[in-house]
């Protein structure tokens, strides 16, 4: 009996968990974004003109105007100028160009990333994603390879392996990154076809 009242709990507990984190996520950005530019709005605006909910929408109109302006080549330059001084920061250059390239990980302009691909390893495939396939960007001991970097996800956590394989090795998947990532992150339990 408590068997099954565990194995019923766990179930719930599955259903709810991705749901719950998820609803607070948006919840959180919400929240945050309301105070932020809602205390800037309600210093520039009169008291009567400022609703719940302003700050919020000013949040993400910011967000717009920003990634409208990433478009315009002098604003680019300006960014890469600003990033620069950024990177020669101690401490601060190591924790921004961790997240710097975690989101270009994710990047919708990233062309060339995202391959999904399957490792060949003792018999074994892996599934990764390619990251690097320019040798120039590749450490100097590594270009005379006819090879690329490979991110190996690993299931259930965040984190995993880069390694360099020989293209040899891999074998392109008809897989989205995001179908791949999925499929790999719940160790295939999910399965390929998700919408």
């Amino acid at each position: 009996m408590f068997k099954s009242i565990s194995k019923i709990l766990i179930t719930g507990f599955i259903t709810l968990l991705p749901v719950v984190l998820t609803i607070y996520l948006i919840y959180w950005l919400a929240i945050t974004s309301e105070q932020v530019m809602g205390n800037a709005l309600r210093f520039a605006l009169p008291e009567a003109s400022y609703f719940p909910g302003l700050g919020m929408i000013a949040g993400l109109v910011v967000v717009f105007i920003v990634g409208l302006l990433m478009n315009a080549y002098m604003v680019r330059q300006l960014f890469a100028l600003g990033e620069q001084v950024l990177y020669r920061l101690p401490l601060i250059k190591t924790v921004y160009r961790a997240f710097r390239d975690f989101f270009d990980f994710f990047s919708p302009k990233k062309e060339q990333f995202g391959q999904v691909v399957a490792v060949t390893f003792n018999g074994m495939e892996l599934v990764g994603f390619v990251t690097q396939e320019n040798p120039q960007r590749l450490p100097e001991s590594f270009r005379d390879r006819d090879s690329v970097l490979v991110y190996l996800p690993m299931s259930y956590m965040v984190g995993g392996y880069t390694v360099l394989v020989q293209r040899s090795e891999l074998r392109t998947l008809k897989m989205s990154m995001e179908e791949a990532m999925r499929f790999v992150l719940t160790a295939g339990i999910t399965g390929k076809d998700l919408s």
